[in-house]
């Protein structure tokens, strides 16, 4: 086996239980791994400190173990079978989608699973996830058995590595029932989405908002919200069910918005419009105090700190338009869920933009991801997602 030898005094994060060791830690490489290997992390007094990963760039490896464990034939079954058990314990009611493997936050870095009503969706974000989906496929069979009915792998799309692999989607696994092909009804919290992995956007539904869609469903009695960057509706659906007076959603893709109608008419409601738009040019352009709610949901404004700045200049400008064109008496949801961006930052970008909107602004509440998204209390940066609930006086 490879060994990775650090730097003296570049040990002190790895015994802090921290799942990255980055190149600049290296003092010399014993061996010639190739990107993806299982390595072994060694300090400068001779001492092992972990297994993990290999891989080319600044996170040189992704820490699987600081014991032994990953050279264990049951390595896979029991970390998965650790994250499906936390996941039961969460007694998600009325509700049969969820994430499954959050990456460091279940001690397997690089590594996506989503959990469809009987389809597993994965994502590898490293080569070393990419070669164990063989494996990563066999332990999800042994944890869900008959429950599972297809595995799916998404990882074209999202790993940020070109080592003459073979990335193209694809099913893992299918049993004799299964019968869909890229779609599937699942139910949250007693609400009907249709979800496509294939062609929606990560694995096709984004499961790291559900909580705060409940909390969108108990503020929009009587409102008219608008929906920004809206995707396939989740926000809307629960905004309709809280007793909107109408909900309009606005995207700029063209399926995510065919997609939302579906999802819309799949749940009963009819006040509901669909706009095929630019965001941030619509709510720019619509009428002052037409919406008394708003949802604020875009994209990562920043994938790299290099981008960090330009992000915040984003996240102030927006939330200026919004705060300026919400009604009187009006509740903002915001959000963002760049990791590199953190909750003190945007939040500070959003004072800004509340001082030059020139308006009374109060924050009802800080909003964040939910326990099945589990942040490594080693590995901060897994805190992404971060959100304010706004009252604009």
């Amino acid at each position: 086996m490879t060994r990775i030898h650090l730097k003296k005094g570049r040990e002190d994060s790895l015994l802090r239980r921290h799942p990255w060791l980055f190149s600049g830690a290296i003092s010399h490489i014993e061996g010639e791994p190739y990107e993806g290997d299982i390595v072994s992390i060694i300090s400068r007094s001779g001492e092992c400190l972990g297994y993990g990963h290999f891989q080319i760039g600044s996170i040189a490896v992704r820490v699987l173990s600081f014991d032994d464990a990953a050279l264990s034939p049951g390595f896979w079954k029991e970390r998965i079978g650790a994250a499906f058990r936390q996941r039961l314990a969460l007694s998600l009611k009325n509700t049969n989608c969820y994430r499954l493997v959050h990456g460091e936050g279940d001690m397997l870095p690089g590594l996506i699973v989503d959990w469809y009503n009987g389809v597993a969706v994965v994502q590898a974000h490293s080569v070393g996830m990419f070669l164990s989906l063989k494996k990563i496929s066999d332990a999800l069979q042994e944890v869900y058995g008959d429950q599972l009915k297809a595995i799916y792998d998404k990882s074209s799309g999202t790993a940020p590595f070109n080592a003459g692999l073979d990335l193209c989607d694809g099913y893992l696994y299918r049993d004799d029932t299964f019968t869909g092909e890229h779609e599937n009804i699942v139910t949250e919290n007693g609400h009907k989405f249709i979800v496509n992995w294939d062609e929606g956007q990560k694995t096709g539904f984004f499961l790291d908002q559900r909580e705060n869609r409940a909390l969108v469903e108990r503020h929009a009695t009587g409102r008219n919200v608008l929906n920004l960057f809206s995707y396939t509706g989740g926000f809307s659906v629960y905004a309709l069910a809280g007793g909107a007076i109408g909900v309009d959603s606005v995207d700029s893709s063209a399926k995510a918005v065919a997609m939302m109608e579906r999802n819309v008419a799949l749940n009963a409601f009819s006040n509901h419009r669909s706009f095929c738009e630019d965001a941030i040019d619509f709510v720019k352009n619509s009428p002052q105090g037409k919406y008394d709610m708003m949802i604020v949901d875009p994209p990562a404004f920043a994938k790299h700190r290099g981008a960090v700045r330009n992000a915040l200049r984003g996240y102030q400008g927006l939330n200026f338009a919004a705060i300026s064109k919400v009604g009187p008496g009006g509740i903002i949801f915001t959000f963002s869920c760049s990791q590199v961006v953190d909750s003190h930052s945007f939040a500070l970008a959003v004072f800004s933009a509340a001082a030059e909107a020139g308006r009374n602004v109060k924050i009802l509440d800080r909003l964040n991801q939910p326990a099945d998204h589990p942040v490594n209390i080693f590995h901060p940066e897994g805190e992404y997602l971060k959100g304010l609930i706004l009252y604009v006086e």
